[in-house]
């Protein structure tokens, strides 16, 4: 591994998603793209929305960039770049005025369908206890529902950069030895995600938005499925545990009561947490802790195979920990 390349990249990609983010909130302000609050937001001031313009927009220049020079499939990654740009478009359109349901789905199918037809790593996503046309059925569905969860999930400064800094990090802690091509997708994506986080740390300058959060999840959901194709389907579980576990829980609460899913609440555990009592900040700092507990489990998982069963069941514990802590304990506004 060539340390020095792989620290420069980080050091650019940081730069350009921090210098990016400054220009997008000065743009933003100037054409008062605001967030304005509501009874569903967490915010209690009007906060400029479309942070995501420049992650986006970095992010999906390096990953085209470090294709380009040799790291990973090609034609691959440059369809998931021109797919992931589909989708930035399509979300920041949705940002500027609310698009139906129905089409931003199937924008998303249509994503992820192009960028499952095009990969040409035949390896099951499921670890073969599917055949192979459910296993990639199977993948889909996942990752249609990963890329939505991710965009439900941010309803706070700070928590989704933080969330995807954690998961990457595991990524690159389980890839950084072996013969991976996933370890620098998931370096870049560390770095813009870091650069972002500066703007976004409470009380946030700025929000990432749709246009933000729909190709970050959609991205980061292709780095953990093809994790798990690599023969780490437990740590491609484990690591998003809490984010997967909180955005399931609670839509399916909103379902079985008949509520439209789709719309904007504040019903998950960290909201709650903050309607309890607890500020960005310290919801925030929780989860990291949380994620940090995830990435120990997922790398053991991961280095003692026999050992698995352990590993999920000890992140089910930790997931569940964290979820009673938000949603019964009360906290201080201070912290």
């Amino acid at each position: 591994m060539n340390l020095p390349l792989f620290a420069g990249i980080f050091v650019a990609v940081f730069l350009l998603s921090l210098g990016g983010t400054r220009l997008a909130l000065g743009y933003l302000k100037q054409r008062a793209i605001l967030d304005h609050p509501n009874e569903r937001s967490s915010h209690t001031i009007p906060t400029p929305r479309g942070g995501g313009l420049a992650v986006s927009a970095v992010l999906i220049a390096a990953w085209a960039v470090l294709a380009l020079t040799g790291f990973g499939n090609l034609p691959q990654i440059l369809i998931l770049c021109v797919v992931a740009s589909g989708l930035a478009v399509l979300s920041w359109r949705d940002d500027l005025r609310p698009l139906p349901a129905s089409l931003r789905l199937v924008g998303q199918v249509v994503a992820v369908s192009v960028a499952l037809i095009s990969a040409p790593n035949e390896a099951a996503y499921f670890g073969g206890f599917l055949p192979p046309i459910l296993d990639t059925i199977a993948a889909g569905v996942l990752w249609i529902w990963f890329l939505n969860l991710f965009n439900f999930m941010d309803g706070i400064d700070g928590i989704t950069a933080t969330e995807t800094i954690a998961v990457c990090v595991g990524v690159m802690l389980i890839t950084a030895g072996a013969t991976s091509g996933l370890f620098p997708y998931a370096l870049v994506t560390t770095a813009a995600a870091l650069g972002f986080l500066w703007w976004n740390w409470p009380p946030a300058r700025i929000f990432l938005g749709d246009v933000g959060s729909i190709p970050l999840g959609f991205l980061l959901g292709w780095i953990l499925l093809s994790l798990a194709q690599e023969g780490y389907g437990a740590a491609a579980l484990i690591l998003p545990a809490y984010y997967f576990a909180d955005a399931t829980l609670t839509l399916g609460r909103r379902a079985i009561r008949g509520e439209r899913v789709w719309q904007a609440h504040k019903q998950h555990a960290y909201q709650r947490a903050v309607q309890r009592g607890w500020s960005h900040q310290s919801v925030v700092l929780a989860i990291m802790l949380t994620n940090l507990a995830l990435v120990g489990l997922a790398v053991f998982a991961t280095t003692n195979p026999s050992l698995t069963a352990q590993a999920l069941i000890g992140t089910g514990v930790v997931v569940a920990g964290i979820i009673v802590v938000l949603q019964k304990v009360g906290g201080n506004k201070n912290l």
